[in-house]
């Protein structure tokens, strides 16, 4: 028999198999973790700002990673360009609405963790579409190209610490929901 929290979560027991007890984590920590990733994405950018010309590449490792700052206003691989505002505002929805849900129910740590970085992620490039009408880029990976030259997808998109939070938090998610449920039924 489904514990209390799996019963009130039914679509997150499909996802991510919560264990009997949540072990929830204190409402604070995805509170702080997401302060933490949002003051070094906008640092990052800010500082990318300062010292970077667009389209001047600064090899950090050769073949591994640059900085070449670049702006998006639209969404990942430039889809919806020029729509920088409305995706700043469903950012923002998308993102304090995950932090709501985290604070206002009992969530394992793991899961906590996973849609903070999500949150983060939605919330560090919905400020920056609303300051500037577009999200500031700044990390290219060559290798990432690399492989998507290969495969005839031209260059691999410049991104963020932002777009890493939610591709990470995403792939975690995924990579959970694989998960086998080892314990009977």
């Amino acid at each position: 028999m489904p514990g209390r929290a799996a019963q009130r979560l039914p679509i997150l027991r499909v996802v991510l198999p919560l264990p009997e007890r949540v072990r929830s984590v204190p409402v604070w920590l995805p509170l702080v973790l997401t302060a933490a990733l949002l003051l070094a994405d906008q640092w990052l950018k800010a500082w990318a700002l300062g010292h970077l010309q667009p389209g001047e590449t600064v090899r950090v490792v050769p073949g591994v990673l640059d900085w070449l700052l670049t702006f998006n206003t639209g969404a990942a691989w430039s889809m919806f360009s020029g729509s920088a505002a409305p995706l700043a505002v469903g950012r923002l929805l998308v993102g304090l609405g995950l932090l709501g849900y985290i604070t206002v129910r009992p969530q394992s740590r793991f899961l906590s963790v996973v849609l903070s970085l999500i949150a983060t992620g939605a919330i560090g490039n919905a400020i920056d579409g609303l300051r500037f009408g577009k999200v500031t880029d700044m990390i290219h990976a060559p290798f990432l190209s690399a492989l998507t030259r290969a495969v005839g997808q031209g260059d691999f998109p410049i991104f963020n610490l932002a777009d890493m939070c939610v591709v990470l938090g995403t792939a975690l998610l995924l990579v959970a929901s694989f998960r086998s449920d080892t314990r009977p039924r």
